[in-house]
């Protein structure tokens, strides 16, 4: 099963706690270091999929239109 956007935050704010703390050896800092990469990865993948469908607003017929807060 795929992680939440949510649990992919946890877990990479949970890396960052333990590289800072500095008891961590060299090979598992790098490790770490990747795993966090490659949720950052991810969960911008994601945040720009959300802004492209944020970016669209409904219309009566079920059609999707670019939404221009400039028009709004």
């Amino acid at each position: 099963m795929a992680k939440k956007f949510e649990d992919k935050v946890k877990e990479l704010e949970e890396i960052i706690n333990s590289l800072e703390s500095g008891e961590t050896s060299l090979d598992e800092s790098i490790n770490k270091y990747t795993e966090a990469m490659k949720l950052v990865k991810e969960c911008d993948e994601e945040l720009k999929d959300i802004e492209e469908k944020i970016s669209k607003i409904a219309k009566e017929d079920g059609s999707l239109e670019d939404f221009d807060v400039k028009d709004a």
